[in-house]
């Protein structure tokens, strides 16, 4: 079977999901519910390493609707998107970067998904014309780097994907171009199975440095087609990175994480961050491990690494920018310093705050801080 045939077969209702995992018809129809509004694609390879005799399996929890999606927490933009949109689908929050979203379609849609207001429902965020995303690229100084991102990067066709390799990298103020994509873990075959799509990027390797950051969070996921798939990307000279998200119920032990973290550089993918879950409608209440647990959980992970899995970064995208939550105090204090800030006054900034062993967030003033 191919990509496409992989991904035209996956698991969309849950009419076709029910019977797999044992619903009833009651629960069918409350699951229906769910993915009204929020849609589910499931590809039956990443299905095939879900365990459905296991209402807790961390592979499902993942990918299965739930009725937890309908709670009231949360909001729909954690991170301050909107207010850092400059044209249609390009987002310019640090002074270096620039997010392009590329498509609102995903191999799998991950029932974690900090984006679950746009992706597999609407277009509207979309950069769709890319000589004005390269236009406002090429006359904006302060940008070194490119973010490719969506829904996921990689499920557009490669005829778009090229374009935007071709005019980016072009721009020679360019230090690298990233490439954001759950592929390698729902749907590997996109990549290893599609010689034109390798081909492609082992021609533009040669000309700037390309990265593919995707997300493993379960050791499970690093499956032999996973591993498969990034050597493929790594043999053309394309960097792989991995930045894990942190779920209750998925990788929320020293444990489990620290697996995963091995494995990822036994297969030469470079770990380096452990996001903090965002809290995210229909997210926050089944998916976020409170701060100061996610600290201790980090931290017992890291102490059974090598160097190279020790370079994470525990952190979170917040508003006012990628903050890392550095440790605890011995008075309680959680320690945390800005790694990267949308204004200049935050720029490398150290803080404290008092937190409450249920805190998974912080507010948008950081309480005055």
């Amino acid at each position: 079977m191919s990509w496409q045939e992989e991904l035209r077969n996956g698991i969309r209702t849950a009419q076709e999901l029910g019977p797999v995992l044992g619903w009833s018809p009651e629960e069918i129809q409350r699951r229906a519910e769910i993915i009204e509004r929020f849609p589910m694609l499931i590809t039956p390879y990443y299905l095939s390493l879900v365990d459905p005799a296991d209402p807790n399996d961390p592979i499902g929890r993942m990918c299965v609707p739930t009725l937890e999606e309908f709670g009231p927490g949360g909001s729909f933009d954690t991170s301050g998107e909107a207010s850092n949109t400059k044209l249609e689908g390009l987002q310019h929050k640090y002074a270096q970067t620039v997010l392009l979203l590329s498509s609102n379609q995903c191999a799998m849609y991950c029932r974690h998904c900090f984006r679950k207001r746009m992706v597999g429902l609407t277009e509207d965020e979309l950069n769709r014309q890319v000589d004005e995303a390269v236009d406002y690229v090429r006359s904006h100084e302060t940008v070194t780097n490119v973010l490719i991102s969506g829904g996921d990067s990689l499920i557009n066709p490669n005829g778009i994907i090229e374009r935007y390799l071709r005019e980016l990298t072009a721009i020679d103020r360019l230090d690298f171009i990233r490439f954001g994509s759950r592929a390698p873990v729902t749907l590997p075959e996109r990549i290893y199975g599609d010689q034109e799509l390798l081909d492609m990027f082992a021609h533009y390797a040669q000309k700037k440095a390309l990265y593919l950051v995707t997300q493993f969070n379960h050791p499970r996921e690093l499956t032999h087609q996973a591993i498969q798939a990034v050597r493929a990307m790594i043999e053309r000279g394309v960097q792989v990175r991995n930045q894990t998200v942190l779920l209750r119920g998925v990788n929320d032990s020293g444990e489990t994480l620290g697996k995963l973290l091995s494995g990822l550089t036994r297969v030469g993918i470079a770990p380096y961050y452990v996001f903090q879950c965002r809290p995210v409608t229909g997210v926050k209440e089944r998916f976020q491990v409170p701060i100061q647990e996610g600290v201790h959980i980090v931290n017992e992970a890291k102490s059974q690494q090598n160097g190279f899995g020790k370079s994470i970064r525990y952190a979170m995208s917040h508003p006012r920018g990628k903050i890392e939550i550095i440790g605890l105090l011995p008075s309680g204090e959680t320690v945390f310093k800005f790694h990267q800030s949308k204004d200049d006054a935050d720029n490398a900034r150290i803080f404290t705050l008092p937190l409450s062993p249920a805190d998974t967030w912080l507010d948008e003033d950081l309480r005055g801080v």
